[in-house]
């Protein structure tokens, strides 16, 4: 149940409907139904995996309430102890246990040592990286003393299966349960801006990153037989594709959320405007670099801090591994991570790293042309990265970078689809434009909370949904549902 989808509509529709009228003046009675239907959504997607959802809220919802209730700060460290390797360890099970076996039984092979070792039938769990992330930082920050633990365990059971944060984000710490403690009530507001959210990330998926996806893959599908030039513009593509695909996903559920009374976490800050890659990573995927940030790389970098530059980076290129293995068990991904890690080692013995990034405008409230360039280097630094990324393992991206070197990369592009990367191509200028020009305000909403007549916004919303239907590419799932 995807949230471009009909069957998604219908049911978003009776979940909003019975949230602000039967339940509209109780709050227990709108987190035990939210938890249900967030229950049933995430049934519907996988209904194996949802016993393991729910054991895994009670446990550290006992586990909180243990820690904050410890009787001494060595017993509330192993409580806190024992939540971490319990979420780490469902994550390494699920996620990488084949992964070691394969991994393990290709360096026996190398050394010249037959095995006979079998990776076995595991299940992932849909969204595992980011319920565990929720219940961890739960169990941490209480550690921390930063929250106090719940008593009611239906907020917290809504706050870790939150159906529209679920299955791709974005990962919202526990102060969000702060929200389920007051009733929600309809507001005009809410109701304007999580419309206008969802249809803007409607259209970045469906127009945008869905009309690239054919193309890109027919490209990756066969690079041997694709021109350099071609390989390079499918790249350069799948940055767009990746961008709005997921960012799409994130605007849905912020709109949705904000549709339910609900603020989660923003996700995105327009990171094509990114002068370099610490500005980047401040950017993208925000509530992911945030949560390693906190609690991977400061940890690390407290600890390896008598090194000094040394130890940071050595504490970043950990963090940016680790970002990358989150995403799944393939090489590709650490490789992924060591590479942005390294990107950031002249930032930080130049003292980039530390100063926040402004970008500087001309009279016509374009960047400079120094600025630009830094965007664009920001960019095709990125887009590299998203090919090892896009790789289904390590030769096929050295493949693939070894086809675009080759001296066909100024020939002319061979791509198929002409008219989706036509369309794609305008929607992607569109999208800059309106990127560029809100970049400093929430998305649209600051214009669409001036129209203060409903039958104008419906008028408004009605017309953008058919220019969406109408120019909508083939459907595709949602690239990070696979992690």
């Amino acid at each position: 149940m995807v949230f471009n989808s009909l069957i998604f509509l219908v049911f978003f529709s009776v979940v909003y409907l019975i949230c602000w009228v039967p339940l509209k003046n109780t709050t227990k009675g709108q987190n035990i139904f939210l938890l249900l239907a967030s229950y049933f959504f995430y049934g519907y997607a996988d209904w194996r995996m949802l016993p393991l959802l729910i054991v895994a809220t009670l446990i550290f919802y006992f586990l909180g309430k243990g820690i904050a209730t410890a009787k001494s700060e060595k017993q509330s460290y192993w409580l806190t102890a024992l939540g971490v390797v319990l979420g780490v360890s469902t994550l390494l099970y699920f996620k990488y246990f084949n992964f070691f076996i394969e991994s393990f039984g290709a360096l026996l092979e190398t050394c010249g040592q037959h095995t006979n070792l079998h990776t076995f039938n595991i299940i992932m769990p849909l969204g595992i990286s980011f319920f565990t992330f929720r219940l961890l930082s739960y169990v941490i920050d209480i550690y921390r003393g930063k929250v106090e633990p719940i008593n009611d365990i239906v907020a917290f059971g809504t706050y870790v299966a939150f159906f529209p944060c679920l299955l791709s984000g974005p990962i919202d710490r526990p102060t969000f349960i702060n929200q389920l403690k007051t009733v929600r009530t309809i507001e005009y507001n809410n109701t304007i801006e999580g419309c206008g959210q969802f249809l803007w990330g409607l259209f970045k998926k469906v127009v945008i990153a869905d009309n690239l996806a054919t193309s890109i893959d027919q490209v990756w599908n066969n690079i041997d037989g694709a021109t350099g030039s071609t390989l390079a513009i499918a790249a350069i593509l799948y940055s767009f594709q990746m961008y709005t695909d997921f960012s799409g996903y994130s605007d849905m559920a912020i709109g949705v959320s904000r549709l339910l009374g609900f603020t989660i976490a923003k996700n995105f800050n327009h990171p094509f405007f990114a002068l370099n890659m610490a500005d980047y990573w401040r950017r993208w995927h925000m509530s992911l670099t945030s949560w390693l940030t906190d609690y991977v790389f400061m940890p690390l970098n407290i600890r390896f801090r008598d090194w000094g530059k040394f130890g940071m980076i050595l504490a970043i290129i950990i963090n940016m591994i680790v970002v990358g293995m989150w995403h799944g068990a393939n090489w590709t991904f650490a490789v992924f991570g060591l590479y942005h890690g390294l990107l950031f080692v002249p930032l930080i013995l130049s003292g980039a790293f530390f100063k926040k990034s402004k970008i500087h405008t001309n009279r016509l409230g374009l960047p400079v042309i120094a600025d630009f360039g830094r965007m664009v280097l920001t960019f095709m630094l990125v887009t590299i990265g998203l090919t090892i990324f896009r790789a289904g393992n390590i030769s096929q991206a050295w493949s693939y970078f070894c086809g675009m070197s080759d001296r066909t990369l100024f020939s002319i592009p061979d791509l198929d689809g002409k008219v989706e990367l036509y369309t794609a191509f305008v929607s992607i200028i569109l999208m800059l434009i309106i990127e560029w020009f809100n970049r400093d305000k929430s998305l649209l909403l600051s214009y669409i909370k001036n129209i203060q007549r409903p039958i104008v916004l419906a008028l408004l919303y009605s017309f953008t949904l058919f220019i969406i239907l109408l120019l909508r590419g083939g459907s595709a799932d949602f690239v990070y549902f696979q992690f």
